[in-house]
């Protein structure tokens, strides 16, 4: 196992320096890939990290060796001492980010400026307002929207998270290409994956080859353009020639990407994941709060990492997944 110094770096020789945080199990929407119908059985207060609680383990990891922190729910603008935390987190050297529905948005635009925010991810699954409705249970696309118009007018990098669902949202995805015409934003859709309470089952997945068969039925050869990958990429990238913004596919369960991963999560109740699809989860909280060093936890938990997807190394095991039991998404963190 690797010394003290390299304590993010697993037995593939990956280096975990971007570290996703949730800040709170609790969202103003409900999303059913995301939430489950039933609910969510929430982490009593008591057990959720504090805000120094947050930013001392968030600390930590920056001294050894994050350089990228992206602040998740649940919807973390909820979260009362959001702009504290992220005030904190703005005086480290790191690349700080925020996923958010939206919502809130123009609550917390003067917080983004002033910490110097500049990338803000949105989950917004569809152009449609019905449609919206149907799949949060709120009416709240209008407001939405109009957040998303005003990041972009503040000059902030906007990333649109679109999870595609078969019939539901794939007939969308050629209208999210063409907002990408006129607006300096990048839509990613995102292959639905499959969570505690979200009734998963792969028919209703539409893969990268999907998406791209059906831009490329729409749009000429010569117009489709690839994007190069980005260090640790998630998204596979392409724009249309003479478009301002552009989009990606996140194919987590046909093409995934695990080869460069760097990413690791740290829940809202202070567990670590190390990788999205873990079943097993690491207490760092309780033994924070004991007093005692969480760092060998850490290295113990990013050591133990598989080389792909928890294990599952073939799309063909998302087939069986009754022995794999993992959280729904909402108690993760986007």
């Amino acid at each position: 196992m690797g010394n003290k110094s390299e304590i993010l770096r697993d037995s593939f020789g990956r280096k975990h320096n971007y570290l996703r945080i949730s800040l709170t199990e609790k969202c103003n929407l409900r999303c059913t890939y995301c939430m489950p119908e039933s609910g969510v059985i929430l982490s009593p207060k008591n057990q959720l990290m504090t805000t120094a609680e947050v930013i001392d383990i968030a600390t930590l990891f920056v001294k050894n060796g994050v350089t990228k922190i992206r602040l998740t729910g649940g919807e973390p603008l909820l979260r009362k001492d959001f702009g504290e935390i992220l005030t904190a987190l703005a005086t480290m050297p790191v690349q700080l980010s925020v996923t958010t529905n939206a919502i809130l948005v123009d609550r917390h635009i003067e917080t983004f400026r002033k910490c110097g925010l500049k990338s803000i991810n949105v989950s917004l699954d569809t152009l449609d307002a019905d449609k919206f409705d149907a799949l949060t249970k709120r009416d709240q696309f209008d407001k939405a929207f109009q957040n998303i118009d005003l990041l972009l007018q503040e000059g902030f990098l906007v990333k649109l998270n679109v999870v595609l669902i078969k019939d539901f949202n794939e007939d969308e995805i050629i209208p999210f290409v063409h907002y990408t015409r006129d607006k300096e934003v990048s839509v990613r859709f995102i292959e639905f994956m499959p969570f505690d309470g979200n009734n998963w089952d792969k028919s209703m997945l539409v893969s990268y080859a999907e998406v791209l068969q059906k831009v490329e039925a729409h749009y000429t050869e010569t117009e489709l353009e690839r994007m190069p990958n980005e260090e640790n990429f998630t998204a596979r990238n392409f724009r249309i020639k003479g478009y301002l913004g552009n989009f990606g596919i996140i194919s987590t369960v046909t093409n995934p990407f695990c080869d460069s991963c760097n990413r690791i999560r740290l829940t809202a109740n202070g567990k670590l994941k190390n990788c999205l699809f873990s079943a097993s989860e690491t207490d760092l909280l309780s033994t924070y709060r004991a007093g005692e060093a969480i760092e060998p936890l850490i290295q113990q938990a990013i050591w133990k990492k598989k080389a792909v997807r928890s294990g599952m190394t073939h799309s063909s095991d998302f087939e069986n997944l009754e022995n794999h039991d993992n959280r729904s998404m909402i108690t993760i963190g986007g």
